[in-house]
């Protein structure tokens, strides 16, 4: 992933915090097998400050690649969206002399991939799971050889995500004039369409945090 200098993230507290806001579906990818194509897979994943954690169902092709190359990358990308040509104009300038952009929020996690078949283990997971994505309760225990996720257990295999190096990118256009990004939050906010609403917030984050861009 190309990232700019001020598209980079402000620190560590910006992308762990954009995650924990609830950016947890992403896509684990594995180099293929010798000849194939790299296999994407999309999955919810809990964050535990260290490691990632997902679970699979055991048919997924997805096993192979992992046991041949377990040196794997998990993206998750959110907050997007297209700007037009016409909100990025310089000041008086043609409007049609504006160039149009995509702003984005991406997280890359570049990961050595553990598989966990241990049916205690996979509990363990699944119950570190349900806290992250049902903090609330509401679900029968995670107990081996106990109904309901007991008999489910043989289905499918864990993954540890042990994180070896994170890159985030906050593409907002922190390099353009801070009137300009500020109008292009209040039309994001206006347009309303798609992610338009969450993209707006984050440039307003950025705006509150930086300003204007400056060289380091």
């Amino acid at each position: 992933m190309f990232i700019q200098p001020w598209d980079a993230g402000l620190d560590e507290a910006e992308w762990q915090t954009w995650v924990a806001e609830g950016h947890d579906f992403g896509q684990l990818c594995v180099n293929g097998l010798p000849g194939q194509a790299p296999v994407v897979v999309p999955t919810h994943f809990a964050y535990d400050g260290g490691d990632l954690l997902v679970h699979l169902a055991r048919p997924n092709p997805v096993w192979k690649a992992i046991e041949h190359d377990p040196d794997v990358t998990f993206t998750v990308i959110g907050d997007y969206a297209y700007v037009p040509s016409t909100w990025r104009a310089a000041p008086r300038a043609d409007v049609a002399d504006g160039v149009p952009t995509s702003y984005y929020a991406a997280v890359q996690f570049t990961c050595r991939a553990v598989v966990l078949d241990d049916p205690e283990e996979k509990a363990e997971l699944l119950r570190r799971q349900l806290a992250h994505f049902q903090p609330e309760g509401g679900h029968a225990p995670v107990v081996v050889g106990q109904a309901p996720y007991g008999r489910m257990l043989s289905g499918i295999r864990g993954l540890r995500l042990e994180v070896a190096e994170v890159r985030a990118k906050f593409k907002y256009d922190d390099h353009k004039p801070v009137e300009l990004r500020a109008e292009v939050a209040d039309r994001l906010t206006g347009r309303a369409q798609g992610l338009d609403e969450p993209t707006a917030r984050h440039q307003r984050r950025r705006l509150d945090r930086i300003g204007a861009w400056k060289p380091a």
